[in-house]
Order: structure tokens, then sequence, then C-alpha cells
């Protein structure tokens, strides 16, 4: 186990528990940091990096950042603008993608955003809410301010509509609610504390950041390897939506190479018949585990 310096060791908040947990450990492995059971603890050592994670609800990341009593926290961007935290956001990590989204009953009178008016609105997020219908000029709107289960207000006559995030829409469907209209876009962020920091600390936050990135670019891109006639070689080349030039290497049968590059995973099956067309045989598609640029 490798012993913390207070003044280049990072902290790092995250979720304790729930639908970012797992992912965000994922990533922290997948850029190779190392720990034990982080189920098991609410302070976590890195085994090979100057790191400790706390595992801490996640409406509380946004403050100990801000705060400075951790020095990094994953969490969710609606988290982060419902706190208005004073934060650096480093970048989004393109999971926990969801939306604070306005539903109402799908048989009621509610079926556009100036049917609010006058109507009580259920949510955990009102300040992204009541900022929401203020921008749409929406006045005698009353938030209902719930901590869970927003989605069954309405049953209970707690509320006339509600305010709640949204991933695939079939929690809402399952209480007769319909999606009427998108208050804010969120995914998992990466933020900073804007107390200033050593630049040991810096050094190690830059060196993540390069790790993510490659982690990510990984993450979208595939190796390919190809067999094709020397001759083909400049046609494979206009086709082929690479990071930089491809490695061509001459095989044993004469006038035939190999060819080498790393694509965007989105374009392969088009890019793939193409090559084909153009003479490539043997075609590999390979993941990658991780890659600096």
């Amino acid at each position: 186990m490798r012993t913390l310096d207070s003044s280049t060791s990072l902290r790092i908040a995250i979720q304790k528990s729930g639908r970012l947990t797992d992912k965000t450990i994922s990533l922290l492995e997948g850029i190779g940091l190392k720990f034990d059971d982080y189920k098991r603890s609410l302070l976590v050592k890195c085994r090979n990096f100057d790191v400790e994670l706390l595992l801490i609800r996640d409406d509380d990341i946004p403050e100990y950042v801000q705060d400075g009593v951790c020095d990094l926290g994953f969490v969710g961007a609606n988290t982060v603008a419902e706190d208005q935290a004073n934060v650096t956001i480093l970048r989004g990590l393109d999971y926990g993608v969801c939306r604070l989204a306005l539903a109402a009953p799908k048989n009621g009178s509610i079926k556009t955003t100036e049917d609010f008016t006058g109507k009580k609105i259920a949510t955990s997020y009102p300040v992204l809410t009541r900022n929401y219908f203020e921008t749409k000029g929406i006045k005698n709107v009353s938030i209902v301010t719930l901590s869970g289960s927003v989605e069954i207000a309405p049953r209970l006559q707690i509320a006339d509509a509600i305010s709640d995030l949204v991933s695939t829409g079939g929690t809402l469907k399952a209480n007769g609610l319909v999606e009427l209209d998108k208050i804010f876009d969120s995914e998992t962020q990466l933020v900073q504390t804007n107390k200033p920091l050593s630049e040991g600390k810096q050094a190690l936050i830059d060196k993540m950041l390069q790790r993510i990135e490659g982690h990510k670019t990984a993450a979208e891109s595939r190796y390919i390897m190809m067999n094709a006639p020397e001759t083909a070689v400049p046609k494979i080349k206009d086709m082929l939506p690479s990071m930089k030039s491809p490695t061509v290497m001459p095989l044993a049968d004469n006038g035939m190479v190999a060819v080498h590059t790393v694509i965007p995973i989105d374009t392969f099956w088009e890019v793939m018949e193409k090559l084909k067309a153009a003479g490539a045989t043997d075609i590999v598609m390979l993941p990658i585990e991780s890659m600096i640029v």
C-alpha cells in the first residue's frame, strides 16, 4: 500500500452507491488505478497512484469539492447545476446520461408548457425547475420539493405534474405520465475544486485527464488490419478516416501489403464495405485497451 502525501495526493469524491458508482470505478480502473474492495469502506486508497476515494452521497459531492474537502469529484451535471456549486467542470464523461424533464398525467389537462400556469410541480430539483419556468415566462407555478418517488406525486394528488430525471422514459410510462418538455441535459462530469492546489496535485490531475482522454478515444476506436494489393494503397488511404497515416508493410506474396490503422468504431462497417470493393481482404477489427494521442 502506498503512503499518501497530503501535499500531492488527490482525494476524489464519488457516489457511494447508485447508477454512477460502478461506471466511475470502471473508468478509474480503465486508466490504470487499482483499489481494494470499495464497497467495504467510505475512504479507499489507491494501491498504485497517489489517490484516495471518498464514497459519499451524490448530493454531497459538489459541496465537498467546492469546500476543498475533495480535490476532484465524479458527479452528475444535474447535481452540480442544481447546487449552483462553485467548482470547475473539467470534462463530461459520456455516461450517466439522462435529462431533467417535465411530465404530466397522460389523460390530464396539461398538454403544453403554457398549461403549467397555476399548477403544482413536484420535483427533487427546485432550482432548475424554477429557472425553467422563469425563462419561459410562465408564472404562478408552485414547486413542491420531494426527496424521492417524485413520479407518484400526481397519483397521490400532491402535485399536478412532475419534473424528474428521465433516461429511457419507462418509469414515466409505468406511472401514467407523458414527457412534455426537457429542462436540462445531464451526464457524469469530472469537477475540480477552485481552492488552491499544490503543483504536485495539479500534475496528478493533468496525468489523470490525459489517461481519461486516451481511455475515451480507445473506447470509441478500433484497430483494423487488412491485406491488399500494393496498387490499391492510395485508394485505401483516401477511404480511411484514421487519425494518422496508416502503417503499410510488405507481405510474402509479391505485390501484396498489410495495412494497419485506427478508425472510429461508428464508421467501421461503412468503411469496411468500401475497403472490400477496393481490393482489401482478411479485414480484422480489434478493440483497443487505451490510447495516448
